[in-house]
């Protein structure tokens, strides 16, 4: 029988975007896993955060924005090479500009 890990694997290191070319610094207190310039993050989790188990290292772009209660806000990435499409917590740090045209462009496509 084999031991399939299902718990959140802490990974907390520097790296540089692969959509904006930004150096994108580790985050305090928790795991960076997307750009906080861009909010662009790559495709390297498969089925549990932090396993880089993904054979796929596509882009994934932030494509809307989700509450979720304890959690509070949450980008949804969606893979532009595989459409897989997984949750990321906003970080402190991430460009609240950003954020906003994601909330706002997601918003737009509902009333239609």
């Amino acid at each position: 029988m084999t031991n399939i890990r299902k718990n959140f694997i802490v990974i907390n290191e520097e790296f540089i975007c692969k959509n904006c070319k930004e150096k994108v610094p580790t985050l305090k207190g928790s795991c960076r896993n997307h750009c906080p310039k861009c909010l662009f993050s790559l495709h390297v989790d498969n089925s549990v955060p932090g396993d880089r188990e993904s054979k796929c290292h596509g882009l994934m772009e932030p494509i809307a924005l989700e509450y979720k209660g304890k959690k509070g806000y949450q980008l949804v990435h969606e893979c532009l090479e595989c459409g897989k499409k997984q949750l990321n917590i906003v970080a402190e740090d991430d460009d609240q500009e950003e954020v906003r045209k994601i909330q706002l462009k997601h918003s737009q496509k509902q009333d239609i």
